[in-house]
């Protein structure tokens, strides 16, 4: 290889995780705002102070945490050429990731049998902006789901090796933006009724 293919290599490498980096940026900026301003609606007279947050929602953060370290273990296993490992834990990720969805459904599926409503008439502002969060983050977990079946899929084409790793982290490093981002919404929603 010359010096000018490896440093193609590296400028289209930082280029990638940059476009990814500004990808992050913008969703941040998003959930941001939307959290800004439920922290400013708390303040209308039709807030709901005394509703309470399912515990479901605690099971699937634990859900969402533990895929980001099974994610974790795969990429090592990865690394140290221990496919079977690596395959293993690629699958449990995926697992742990639509466990995580079905939690998230069952959650809002326990909050309207406690007479709360989303849209609607019966709605409320409180239970309207749980939904509007909830949601905007189930979409970027679905870009995700998306990631982590290409991330098995290039696996099980043996194109990740110790050599060969910048598909692999960038898919990752969305993946753990995606949990971080869980882990946020659900202390703020926990410590801002």
């Amino acid at each position: 290889m010359d010096l000018t293919q490896g440093s193609d290599e590296m400028k289209q490498a930082r280029a990638k995780k940059m476009m990814l980096w500004f990808g992050i940026i913008s969703m941040v900026m998003t959930f941001a705002g939307l959290t800004s301003a439920y922290v400013v609606s708390k303040n209308r007279p039709d807030w709901l102070t005394d509703f309470e947050l399912p515990v479901s929602f605690l099971w699937s953060t634990l859900v969402i945490v533990g895929s980001s370290i099974t994610l974790w273990l795969s990429k090592q296993a990865i690394k140290s050429g221990n496919r079977r490992n690596a395959s293993a834990f690629l699958i449990g990720t995926l697992i742990l990731a639509i466990l995580f969805v079905v939690f998230q459904f069952y959650s809002f599926t326990e909050i309207v049998q406690s007479g709360y409503y989303f849209t609607g008439s019966e709605s409320t502002i409180t239970t309207s902006f749980i939904y509007v969060l909830v949601l905007a983050h189930l979409a970027h977990l679905a870009i995700g789901l998306i990631v982590l079946l290409v991330l098995i899929y290039n696996h099980f084409k043996q194109r990740y090796n110790a050599g060969q790793m910048l598909g692999f982290e960038l898919g990752a490093t969305f993946w753990h933006f995606v949990d971080f981002l869980w882990i946020y919404l659900i202390i703020f929603l926990y410590f801002f009724k």
